[in-house]
């Protein structure tokens, strides 16, 4: 069996202009591949990586979102004073009541304009995410019309730089810092004021309401009694689970991904069979030999799956170097929750790169399968006959 693997591996590089067709057109498969999943696998990160494990977050009964909720200033009243909520140095109730807003902006390069998400928060909405610092200027100041913009989001669009003046809804806002949001879904936000926005876009409630218990066995009360109380009618998750759930945007591109990957696998399919079939049509002598020398068909099919298996799999590695450099690369979609710009990276993991070099291999399988049939199929006589 040895000496089997060893002729297909110098076959392999006697015809090296037909192996290394394969090769290529594998790889640029298995690149879009994992380029178009790393889009989704970005997104889901992104949503993934946002929000504090010891918060609270509270939506209206029945929303999918926050930006399809609404939370009355009554209902906020009672949930603010509910017990188990933790309380700051002066002594107040860590809450933070948010506004979601959709704004339409230019973009920097000028091609047309696009969603931008504008979160409105309470003075505890800053304290309430750690994983949120400011990197350049200065935080708002609630009533003079100021707003802090995240850094990722201020290179997408145009005039959200320190000092720039955003228009929206008939009033100007003064851009005065820029925020890091450590590649969280709060990189896609421009920060208000929460009352302040509620007045200049004339809305009477707020869409969410975030919290901070005292302990995880307070937090668990918490959820009890919100959801128990019947003024309420609203639901309390943590967090970091809500987030995590929020990942509906990365669904359609999936789709695409996978749609792109069946159409142009069927091409990659019949350009390997096409080329393992002049293959074995070369080596029709070599095969009979094979025979000859007392190798049964299934050896000889296996082989020639081998064969096809290792090229494939080659090419899944030059298909996931290709991909690569596109690791890390900042870019942007419309969220289908907000339907407003979400900003996330290119993400190629260990895992994507492993679901490439599979599907590399299960090309190679497919494609080499029917060749290896006929090679191990080929009569021993008719074979050492041609020429």
């Amino acid at each position: 069996m040895f000496s089997l693997l060893k002729y297909h591996v110098r076959s392999v590089f006697i015809r090296w202009r037909s192996t290394l067709a394969t090769i290529l057109g594998i790889a640029l498969v298995v690149a879009v591949f994992v380029m178009v999943q790393a889009l989704a696998v970005g997104l889901e990160k992104s949503s993934g990586n946002t929000g504090d494990a010891r918060n609270l977050l509270i939506t209206r009964k029945g929303a999918l979102a926050e930006s399809t909720s609404l939370i009355t200033r009554a209902q906020l009243n009672i949930i603010r004073y509910l017990p188990g909520i933790a309380r700051d140095t002066e002594g107040q109730p860590i809450v933070s009541a948010d506004l979601l807003i959709v704004i339409n902006l230019p973009r920097r390069n000028g091609e047309g304009a696009a969603n931008a998400l504008v979160r409105g928060v309470s003075p505890q909405g800053i304290q309430l995410r750690p994983q949120v610092s400011l990197v350049a200027g200065r935080w708002f100041v609630p009533g003079k019309r100021e707003v802090v913009v995240s850094r990722r989001l201020a290179a997408r669009f145009d005039r959200l730089g320190i000092g720039d003046t955003v228009r929206t809804s008939g009033q100007d806002f003064l851009v005065v810092g820029h925020f890091d949001g450590q590649r969280s879904a709060f990189d896609s936000e421009i920060w208000v004021a929460a009352d302040e926005a509620r007045g200049v876009f004339d809305r009477e409630d707020y869409s969410s309401v975030l919290l901070r218990p005292e302990s995880a066995a307070a937090s668990a009360e918490l959820v009890r009694l919100l959801e128990a109380e019947r003024r309420l009618k609203v639901k309390a998750v943590s967090e970091v689970a809500y987030y995590s759930e929020q990942t509906k945007s990365a669904l359609p591109i999936r789709i695409l991904g996978n749609f792109l990957a069946i159409v142009m696998s069927v091409g990659a399919v019949f350009a390997a069979m096409n080329t393992l079939y002049a293959s074995v049509g070369a080596r029709t002598r070599e095969i009979g030999t094979l025979r000859v020398l007392g190798f049964r068909r299934r050896s000889i099919l296996g082989g020639f799956l081998f064969e096809g298996a290792v090229l494939a799999g080659i090419g899944g590695v030059i298909g996931c170097l290709l991909a690569l450099p596109l690791h890390g690369y900042s870019t942007g979609t419309i969220g289908f929750e907000t339907f407003a710009e979400s900003v996330f990276d290119f993400q190629i993991t260990p895992a994507l790169a492993l679901q490439g070099l599979v599907f590399s291999v299960c090309l190679g399988l497919v494609g080499s399968f029917f060749p290896a049939l006929r090679a191990s199929r080929l009569p021993v006589i008719a074979s050492l006959k041609s020429v």
